[in-house]
C-alpha cells in the first residue's frame, strides 16, 4: 500500500496483518487498534518519520519492539499494549522527548525504568507499563516528568522504596504500583501534595508501619484508594474521613487492629468499603449506615462481635454484604431480609442464633446465601423456593431441623447446595431433579431418610455427599442400602391402617394402663430390674480369648503395621464387626505408660475427627485397645503409595478434619489435650475418606491454670516445634506448629525428614524462600495432572494454605495462630476455592 500524501490512516474492525507502509512518509497518524492482526512489528515503521500517532494496541502482535520505534523524533503517542510481545524493551524508547504517552501494557516484556527518565521524557503524561515483568527501582528522577498525569506500573517486580519525590508531580491523577515488591509506607505523606490525585492503588506490596494520619491530608479528589494486603499494622485513622470524595476504599489483608472509626460517616459518596481480613475489633458501628451510597460493605475476617446494625437494612443501594469470619453472636436483624437488590450476603462463621423467617423471599435477586456455622435454629422455610437467582446456598453447620422443602427444587439457578452438619430429616426432595446446573450438594451428617434423588445432576454426585445419615437408600456408588421395593405402597398402607385402627387401639391401651398402674404402683415405683442396671451406660467389654479369634491369633496376615509402643492388627468380631486392635509392646520402658496415658486422654473424648474406642482389654501380661477400623489406612499411605492418590479437594477436607479435631482438643473439651506427636502417619481414614486423628500415647492433658508443661518423651522429628525439641516444653502451641508442617507436607508431597533437607535448609525454609516467587515449585505436581484448566485456581489456593501453614509454624509459640483460627482459615480457602471452580 502507498499512499505518498496521506496523514492520517486508520483502520477499525478488520482481521488483517500488519504490512510496512513504504511510500508513506509524511503518515502523522497510524491506528491499527483492537483488530487481530498478528506477525511482527515491521521495522521500517521507523522510516515514517512525522509520525506522532501509532496505534498497534489490542491486537496479536507478537517478537520484540523494533528499536527503529525509538528514533521516530515526532512521536507522541504509542500503544503497543495486549498483544504478545516479547524482549526487553528497547533503551532508546525513553529518548524520544515528544513523547507523551506510553501505553506498553500486558505484554511478555523485561527490562527496567532509566534512572534518568524524567530527563529524557520529560512531556511525559501518560506512562502504562503495566504486568510486562519490570524490575529494578522506581528512579526519583520521575519527578522531572512535571506533567505526568498518570504512571501505571502494577504487577511487575519493582524492588526498594517508593521514591517520596512522587509527591512532587502536582498534575498527578493516577498512581498504580500494585502488586511488586516495593517498601517504605512514608511516601505516603508526600502524595498530599498531589491535589488533582483521584487513584490510588499500591497494593499487594510489603509496605510494613502504621498508617499515618496524614492520610486525612491527601487529596479531596480522591476517588479510588487501595492499601490492600501491605502488611500495614495500627489503627485505622479518624482521620480516613476527611477523604470525603472517596467513592472506593480498600484496607483488607493487613494488620489493623482496634474499632472501625466512626468517622466513615463522612464518607458519603463511598461504593465499596473493605476492611476485611485484619484484626479489627469492637461493633460494626451505625454511623456506617450514614453512607447511602453504600453497594459493597466487606468487614469478612476479624474480630468483631456485638450486634449487627439494623439500619444495614435501609440502605438501597447495599449489593454486597460480606460479615463472615468474626464473633458476632447477636441475631441477623429482620430488616436485612428487607434487602431486595442484595446479589450476596455472606454471615459464615459467626455464632449469629434465631431462625430463619418466611420473609427471606424479598431477597429477590439474591446469588450468594452463605449461613454456614452459625447457631441458626428452627426449619428451613418453604418460601426459600422465592429465590430464583440463587447460585450459592450453604446453611451448613448449623441446628436446622424439619425437612428440606421442596421448594428449593425452584431454584433453577443453583449451583453450589451445603446443609451438612444440622438435624435435617425427612426425604431428601425428588424436585432437587430438576436442579440442572447443580454441581455441587452435601446433606451429610443429619437424619435424613428415605430414596436418594438418582435423576438429573445426581447421576455426578459422590457417597461423601449424604454420609452419616440415618436411613438413606438408593444406587449402590453412593454407599447405602438400595431402597426396597415397592417401599412407598407399603407406607401408604400402613398409614391408612393406622389412621383407620389406632383410635381403638388407643382406647384399648389407655383402659388396660388405668388397670396396669393401679396393680404395679408400688411394685415398679423408683427401679429399674437388675438386667436394666447392669448394662446401663457400661462399655462394650472384649475378652483377650476374643481378641484372639478375631485376630486368628494375631495372625501376620491381620498385620497393620507397627508404631512407637506396638503393633496393631485387623480383627472382625463374632458379631461381624470390623475392629482395629493396638496391642502395646510391654517390654518397652513406655510401654505400660502410654496405654495408660491414652486411655486417659481418650476416654471422655467424643469428636467425629477423633479414633473411636470401642473397648480396651488390660491385664499383666497384656494390654490392648479395641478400636474402630479404618478402611482406607492411613493419611501417609495415601500420599506416598503409587497406588492412591489424592485430589485438591480430598487434601483439603482432611486437613479441614484433622483442624476440626485439633480445635476441640484445645477448645472445646474443659481440659486442654495436646496430642504432641501430630503426623500423617496417626492420621486415619474412614470408608468415606473423612480423617481420623489417632495415637494418644504420648498425649498430655493441660489441667487447670496449666497453659504449658514439660515432658521428657521424644515426639517425631521434623514434626516438632523448637521448643518441645530444646526444652521439652509442651503446650496446645506444640500441636498447631506440628499442624503447619504436616500442611506443607500434604500439598508439596515433601516430608520434612527427606534427605534435601538438612543443615539450614527445611520443609519450612524451602517453602518460605520459594512461595513469593512461585506457589507451582513447591506444590506437589500430582495436583497439577490431567487439570490445566483449573491450574490457576489451586495455585491461588495453594499459596492461601501455604501462608496459614507458615503462620502456623512461627518460631515463637505466641507469634502462632490457634487452631481455631486455623480451622476458619481453612474452611474460608474451601469455600473460596469450591466458588471459584463454580465461576471457571
Amino acid at each position: 500500500m502507498v499512499f505518498p500524501s496521506l496523514n492520517y490512516f486508520l483502520l477499525k474492525e478488520m482481521d488483517l496483518r500488519v504490512r510496512s507502509h513504504h511510500g508513506c512518509r509524511g503518515l502523522k497518524i497510524l491506528s491499527f487498534q483492537r483488530n487481530s492482526f498478528t506477525g511482527y512489528i515491521p521495522r521500517d515503521f521507523g522510516n515514517l518519520t512525522k509520525l506522532q500517532l501509532l496505534y498497534l494496541g489490542h491486537n496479536n502482535l507478537e517478537g520484540p519492539i523494533p528499536v527503529e520505534l525509538g528514533i521516530l523524533s515526532n512521536l507522541e503517542n504509542l500503544s503497543l499494549l495486549y498483544n504478545d510481545l516479547t524482549g526487553s524493551i528497547p533503551s532508546n524508547l525513553f529518548n524520544v522527548s515528544t513523547m507523551k504517552t506510553l501505553y506498553l501494557s500486558v505484554n511478555p516484556l523485561s527490562g527496567f525504568l532509566p534512572s534518568d527518565i524524567g530527563y529524557t521524557l520529560p512531556n511525559l503524561k501518560g506512562l502504562y507499563l503495566a504486568k510486562i515483568n519490570l524490575s529494578g527501582k522506581i528512579p526519583s528522577s520521575i519527578c522531572n516528568a512535571s506533567y505526568l498525569n498518570y504512571l501505571e506500573l502494577s504487577y511487575n517486580s519493582l524492588t526498594g522504596a517508593i521514591p517520596n519525590a512522587l509527591g512532587s508531580l502536582r498534575y498527578l491523577q493516577g498512581l498504580h504500583i500494585a502488586e511488586n515488591h516495593l517498601t517504605d509506607i512514608n511516601f505516603l505523606a508526600s502524595m498530599t501534595n498531589c491535589r488533582n490525585l483521584q487513584y490510588l492503588d499500591f497494593a499487594s506490596n510489603p509496605l510494613y508501619g502504621k498508617f499515618p494520619n496524614s492520610v486525612g491530608n491527601l487529596s479531596s479528589s480522591l476517588q479510588y484508594f487501595n492499601a490492600g494486603f501491605c502488611k500495614i499494622n495500627g489503627n485505622v485513622p479518624e482521620e480516613i474521613g476527611n477523604l470525603s470524595g472517596l467513592l472506593r476504599l480498600e484496607l483488607n489483608g493487613n494488620d489493623f487492629k482496634g474499632q472501625i472509626p466512626t468517622t466513615i460517616k463522612d464518607l458519603l459518596h463511598m461504593q465499596q468499603l473493605n476492611l476485611g481480613e485484619n484484626k479489627l475489633d469492637g461493633s460494626i458501628p451505625d454511623e456506617v449506615c450514614q453512607m447511602e451510597n453504600l453497594g459493597q460493605l466487606i468487614v469478612s475476617n476479624n474480630k468483631l462481635c456485638g450486634q449487627v446494625p439494623s439500619c444495614l437494612g435501609m440502605l438501597p443501594s447495599l449489593r454486597y454484604l460480606y460479615l463472615d469470619s468474626n464473633n458476632i453472636t447477636s441475631k441477623i436483624p429482620s430488616t436485612l431480609w428487607t434487602l431486595e437488590n442484595i446479589l450476596a450476603l455472606n454471615f459464615s462463621l459467626n455464632a449469629f442464633d434465631g431462625y430463619l423467617p418466611p420473609e427471606i423471599q424479598n431477597l429477590k435477586v439474591v446469588m450468594q446465601l452463605d449461613l454456614s456455622w452459625n447457631r441458626i435454629s428452627g426449619t428451613i422455610p418453604s418460601t426459600i423456593g422465592g429465590l430464583q437467582s440463587l447460585v450459592i446456598l450453604s446453611l451448613a453447620h448449623n441446628q436446622l431441623q424439619g425437612s428440606i422443602p421442596e421448594s428449593i427444587g425452584n431454584l433453577l439457578s443453583l449451583e453450589f447446595l451445603d446443609m451438612s452438619n444440622n438435624v435435617l430429616s425427612g426425604l431428601i426432595p425428588m424436585s432437587l431433579e430438576l436442579l440442572n446446573n447443580l454441581k455441587y450438594i452435601n446433606v451429610s451428617y443429619n437424619k435424613l431418610q428415605g430414596e436418594i434423588p438418582n435423576g438429573g445432576p445426581f447421576v455426578n454426585f459422590t457417597a461423601q455427599s449424604f454420609m452419616m445419615n440415618n436411613a438413606l437408600c438408593g444406587i449402590p456408588n453412593l454407599q447405602v442400602p438400595p431402597c426396597k421395593k415397592g417401599a412407598k405402597k407399603r407406607w401408604m398402607t400402613k398409614l391408612l391402617l393406622l389412621v383407620c385402627i389406632v383410635p381403638v387401639i388407643v382406647s384399648i391401651i389407655l383402659l388396660g394402663s388405668c388397670v396396669m398402674l393401679l396393680r404395679y404402683r408400688r411394685k415398679s415405683t423408683g427401679a429399674r430390674t437388675e438386667n436394666e442396671i447392669s448394662t446401663l451406660g457400661v462399655p462394650r467389654r472384649i475378652s483377650y480369648y476374643e481378641l484372639l479369634q478375631a485376630t486368628n491369633r494375631f495372625d501376620q496376615s491381620n498385620f497393620l503395621g507397627i508404631g512407637s509402643f506396638g503393633s496393631e492388627f485387623k480383627g472382625r468380631l463374632s458379631d461381624g464387626m470390623l475392629i482395629a486392635v493396638k496391642v502395646f509392646d510391654l517390654d518397652l520402658e513406655a510401654g505400660p505408660r502410654s496405654f495408660d496415658v491414652e486411655c486417659d486422654a481418650i476416654r471422655k473424648l467424643r469428636h467425629r475427627n477423633l479414633i473411636k474406642i470401642i473397648s480396651s482389654c488390660s491385664n499383666v501380661d497384656f494390654k490392648a485397645l479395641v478400636m474402630e477400623f479404618m478402611p482406607n489406612g492411613s493419611l501417609e499411605k495415601w500420599l506416598y503409595s503409587h497406588n492412591c492418590s489424592l485430589d485438591f479437594t480430598q487434601r483439603l477436607d482432611i486437613m479441614i478434619d484433622v483442624a476440626s479435631a485439633l480445635e476441640y482438643l484445645h477448645h472445646g473439651f474443659p481440659t486442654p489435650v495436646v496430642h504432641c506427636d501430630l503426623k500423617p502417619s496417626n492420621i486415619l481414614l474412614d470408608e468415606d475418606m473423612v480423617a481420623h486423628v489417632a495415637d494418644f500415647g504420648i498425649t498430655k492433658l493441660l489441667y487447670e491454670g496449666q497453659s504449658r508443661t514439660h515432658t521428657n518423651t521424644l515426639a517425631t522429628l521434623g514434626y516438632i516445634a523448637p521448643e518441645y525439641g530444646a526444652k521439652g516444653i509442651v503446650s496446645t502451641k506444640g500441636d498447631v506448629y506440628s499442624f503447619g508442617i504436616m500442611l506443607m507436607e500434604i500439598f508439596t508431597r515433601m516430608k520434612p525428614t527427606d534427605d534435601m533437607f538438612g543443615g539450614e535448609l527445611s520443609l519450612k525454609s524451602w517453602v518460605n524462600e520459594c512461595v513469593p516467587h512461585s506457589t507451582i515449585q513447591v506444590m506437589d505436581s500430582n495436583l497439577l495432572k490431567g487439570e490445566e484448566e483449573n491450574f490457576s485456581t489451586k495455585e491461588l489456593c495453594t499459596s492461601s494454605i501455604t501462608q496459614l501453614a507458615l503462620n502456623c509454624c512461627a518460631d515463637l509459640p505466641e507469634e502462632r495462630i490457634s487452631m481455631k483460627d486455623a480451622l476458619v482459615s481453612l474452611n474460608k480457602i474451601k469455600t473460596k476455592f469450591m466458588e471459584m471452580l463454580l465461576g471457571d
